[in-house]
């Protein structure tokens, strides 16, 4: 700070500093200021233990030795011919077996949640609940096992408390299902196979397909539910949209010996499974497991999302058995990343009476007034062939390169839709895929709530789509009541072209048909970009093939290289028809180009 003219560094130190306060004198005959106490107890007067480890009156621990101070532990000698037991003794503490002290914490879990975890469908507080329940019971028995075994014993306590929890009934989302679970979220993890069978996310504790019978007609027949990739089998994973997985049996693991024989895997339990969910084209869950950095031993498990099996083969394993191999791919819409909201501003917490939605929803179709008709490319379209109808479209090329980049910025792109035969990861659905990067709506100093990412953003990616309901002619003309516009895209406005070559078209978004989308209650993240006159953003038409039906959409990218925690915008454009529900409001963009206004 300034006094004077003179400049003085103040010696500010913090109200609260975390160093704990001890007694000044060691053998201070004050009060100890903690109290180290076992969660089970013996207690001295004033401590209560602690949900889920109190346990009634005729459980208690009987009161600790004479001599022995209550609120302390004692350890003794390590030569000391106390500590030596002959291993076939059962280790009990206070004469009293612990394993009493596990049933009392589950019958203390049970009377506290009653029949609520039982509940057919969960829900994120149950889910937590559960979770938390069995990792505490989890650690109990570890540590109890370690009394009893010795370090170098520990059982497998995740195994136990499982068990036990799955006995007694305490879990939650018990019914099979296919799909979404509910209280699940994607990118939620798991330390332990045991907790996946809890919440309901895949009931087999070691087997990697969960899979239910469905009857059809006269018979029943399996469909997978969920798969854990995790490394024991060959699996590939492609893009983060993709995963190549490995069926079940034989003995195409990861086991390299050389004197196994070799045993092919059969079409029967999780494999025919994937096979008739192939046909059927029901959703699968997928399960990631991942090593674990501070436990070499363990793995995380991370659900990650609702695929579709895209097609299914035979193959020969490193060890030369057959193996049954699945693609997998993630279902478009479903967007990999959370979004963060960050407000150090003011007071605000946040947008109300707002729904995020990932992408555009039409109240009703909106038929073409020349119908079109999808390619018959198998796999995915390839650059150069003449005979693909979407790349026809396109003046003969792909519009994004081999790394899902856009070229350069056309009137109106056409991409494959619905009716084209291609796969769902071919390279021209690129702006019907997941958010690629981790974005966040902050808010800004002056402009209200702005829009960044927390990555780098290359040139020509794709960012989001505007998401929201599109308006019929009714919907427009109530646009001009209050501040209806506020958020909403005129994909008839126009803008100057940004990522167009010097030379190649500079023509102006050219869309089939007026689009007015509306996100005041319902969309997403392109609601909060602010307007520039000078944008790292642009938009950009995008007509996907639905044979008749137009299904129009608004797409952005980057126009140049955008840096980590950038404010990404986009320019608004000017409305050439006047209408009258678009205002002009005052721009605060701060460019050297600006115009001081938009609508």
């Amino acid at each position: 700070m300034r006094d004077g003219g003179v400049k003085r560094v103040l010696d500010v130190s913090p109200l609260r500093r975390l160093v704990p306060v001890f007694p000044s004198t060691p053998h201070s005959a004050a009060a100890p200021p903690f109290v180290c106490v076992s969660p089970a107890g013996p207690f001295p007067p004033g401590v209560s233990p602690f949900f889920p480890f109190f346990i009634s009156n005729q459980n208690a621990l009987p009161p600790s030795t004479a001599g022995v101070t209550p609120n302390r532990y004692t350890t003794s000698p390590v030569n000391s011919d106390d500590t030596r037991r002959p291993k076939s003794q059962k280790r009990t503490r206070g004469g009293q077996d612990i394993d009493v002290q596990i049933d009392a914490i589950l019958d203390n879990i049970l009377a506290s949640f009653t029949n609520t975890l039982r509940q057919s469908d969960g829900d994120k507080e149950l889910v937590r609940y559960a979770l938390l329940s069995y990792d505490l019971l989890r650690r109990r028995i570890s540590q109890i096992e370690e009394i009893k075994e010795g370090v170098s014993r520990i059982g497998r306590s995740d195994l136990r408390a499982g068990t036990l929890f799955m006995n007694k009934g305490i879990r939650t989302n018990a019914k099979k299902r296919i799909g979404a679970v509910p209280g699940v979220q994607v990118g939620d993890i798991f330390f332990f196979r045991m907790e996946l069978c809890l919440v309901g996310l895949h009931a087999p504790t070691m087997g990697g397909i969960d899979y239910m019978g469905v009857k059809n007609s006269s018979e029943e027949e399996p469909l997978a539910l969920s798969i854990v990739s995790s490394g024991g089998y060959e699996d590939h994973m492609q893009d983060g949209n993709e995963l190549i997985y490995s069926g079940q049996g034989g003995n195409a693991n990861n086991d390299n010996r050389k004197d196994k024989e070799i045993k092919d895997q059969k079409l029967e339990r999780g494999n025919l499974a994937l096979e008739k969910s192939l046909h059927r084209g029901n959703d699968v869950r997928v399960i990631r497991g991942l090593k674990d950095v501070s436990n070499p031993l363990g793995k995380v498990y991370v659900y990650d999302g609702l695929y579709k099996i895209n097609e299914s083969w035979v193959d020969k394993g490193k060890s030369g058995a057959n193996v049954f191999k699945y693609k997998l791919v993630r279902l478009p819409g479903a967007e990999t990343f959370p979004v963060s909201l960050v407000n150090d501003v003011d007071g605000e917490k946040g947008p109300v009476h707002f729904t995020y939605i990932p992408s555009l929803k039409y109240p009703e179709p909106v038929k073409l007034a020349e119908p079109t008709a999808g390619c018959n490319c198998t796999g995915g379209c390839l650059p150069g062939n003449s005979n693909c109808l979407c790349i026809q479209k396109n003046g003969g090329y792909l519009p994004y390169n081999s790394n899902g980049l856009l070229v350069n910025q056309k009137s109106l792109l056409h991409e494959c839709g619905s009716s084209c035969k291609c796969s769902p990861n071919c390279r021209n659905r690129v702006s019907q895929g997941d958010l690629k990067i981790r974005l966040e709506v902050f808010m800004t100093k002056d402009k209200g709530w702005g829009l960044r990412s927390w990555d780098p953003i290359r040139a020509g990616a794709f960012l989001c789509e505007y998401a929201g309901e599109a308006l019929n002619v009714s919907g427009i003309e109530k646009l001009g009541d209050d501040h209806a516009d506020d958020y909403s895209f005129d994909a008839t406005r126009t803008c100057q072209p940004l990522a167009v070559l010097p030379g190649d078209s500079n023509e102006a978004p050219n869309v089939p048909f007026p689009l007015h989308i509306s996100a005041n209650t319902a969309g997403n993240v392109a609601r909060f970009m602010n307007h520039s006159c000078s944008p790292n953003v642009f938009w950009q038409p995008v007509l996907r093939e639905n044979k008749n039906e137009a299904d129009l959409h608004v797409a952005f990218y980057a126009a140049a290289h955008i840096p980590p925690m950038t404010e990404l915008t986009y320019d608004y454009g000017l409305n050439p028809h006047g209408k009258a529900y678009q205002r002009k409001k005052l721009c605060l963009c701060g460019s050297t180009k600006c115009r001081s206004f938009f609508y």
